[in-house]
């Protein structure tokens, strides 16, 4: 006979969440593949699936870090679904004494996340030419609302993200001539955004749910949301590692730059063109100097996970992408 594995505290914990506030005791629960930076978990109960998201082994992170709290972000959340944004809504806020750690419980969304079947899958065909109409139609509602009706966003500017990570590329302490080179034209051209606006901070394939059927059903992972410059959204998805080897398609690999401006404005944003191209070339300097650090951590032997070599090697990959751009390549 087969013992039955023993139920874990967390078991318990979020079986006397769904019982007290989900309206029923938990069911079916499995961890999420997925999520370099939070835990999430799929569960049911009283018919229903849900998912919690919380950050790994539900322990916050007390410094370091400009993400923002799980509750914080939850209450984002809260606003933007409310607003009428597509984003999973929050039905629960993780309380201390749930033995959970922070977090929140979410309603389930069905879609697939992952970059290489959207673009690739014969299923999601049909669907790929409406994608940058979708995302820019989605920015343009995401950029009209009210951001001073969020609590605990940060501010991050075009300034002040090329410092912060001009730094982080200093102290690392290992020669990049390419990203110095970056470093000192971007500082040549740095925007002066003429609005601040809530910022999601991380739109690309990847935090987008989409569906074969209807196309962007969510915008996923808000825990980078800040206040700053609506024009860093509609360049990060440009960004060459973004389009996933679908570089004809600059727009997340799905898409043309001027379909993707044109549903936006006609939304109701406004494009600063030169801005955006800056945003593109910062946000690629950025994340080659984050492929870099992970480099880092893996030689020194912080983190020894096959993750962090093999995103560590392609800074050299983000070389090349800013030669080329820097050079008014797409």
């Amino acid at each position: 006979m087969t013992t039955p594995a023993p139920i874990s505290d967390f078991d318990h914990a979020l079986d006397a969440v769904c019982t007290a506030h989900l309206g029923g005791p938990l069911k079916n629960c499995a961890r999420l593949s997925g999520g370099a930076s939070q835990e999430s978990y799929s569960f049911t109960c009283a018919d229903e699936t849900f998912v919690l998201r919380r950050p790994p082994g539900g322990i916050a992170k007390t410094s370091g870090s400009n993400a923002l709290s799980m509750t914080d972000e939850a209450r984002a959340l809260q606003y933007v679904h409310a607003a009428g944004v597509r984003v999973p809504e929050v039905v629960y806020i993780c309380q201390p004494d749930d033995g959970l750690g922070p977090g929140y419980v979410m309603r389930f969304i069905a879609g697939q996340t992952i970059a290489r079947k959207i673009l690739r899958d014969e299923a999601f065909a049909p669907v790929r030419p409406q994608l940058a109409a979708q995302c820019g139609q989605m920015l343009a509602r995401l950029h009209a609302l009210d951001e001073t009706q969020i609590a605990g966003l940060p501010h991050s500017d075009a300034r002040g993200e090329l410092e912060k990570y001009t730094k982080i590329l200093r102290d690392h302490g290992h020669p990049h001539p390419v990203f110095e080179l970056a470093i000192r034209w971007l500082g040549d051209r740095v925007p002066e955004a003429t609005t601040t606006r809530l910022v999601h901070g991380d739109f690309r394939l990847g935090n987008l749910m989409v569906r074969p059927e209807d196309g962007v059903v969510a915008l996923l992972d808000w825990e980078l949301a800040h206040t700053g410059d609506p024009m860093e959204d509609l360049g990060w998805p440009c960004v060459p590692s973004w389009r996933f080897g679908q570089h004809q398609n600059p727009v997340g690999g799905f898409g043309q730059r001027e379909e993707f401006y044109a549903t936006y404005e006609a939304a109701g944003g406004s494009v600063d063109r030169d801005a955006v191209r800056f945003w593109e070339i910062l946000g690629t300097l950025k994340w080659g100097i984050m492929c870099t650090m992970m480099a880092t951590a893996f030689i020194s032997g912080t983190d020894r996970s096959v993750e962090r070599a093999s995103i560590g090697r392609r800074a050299s990959e983000t070389e090349i992408d800013l030669l080329r751009m820097l050079e008014g390549q797409d």
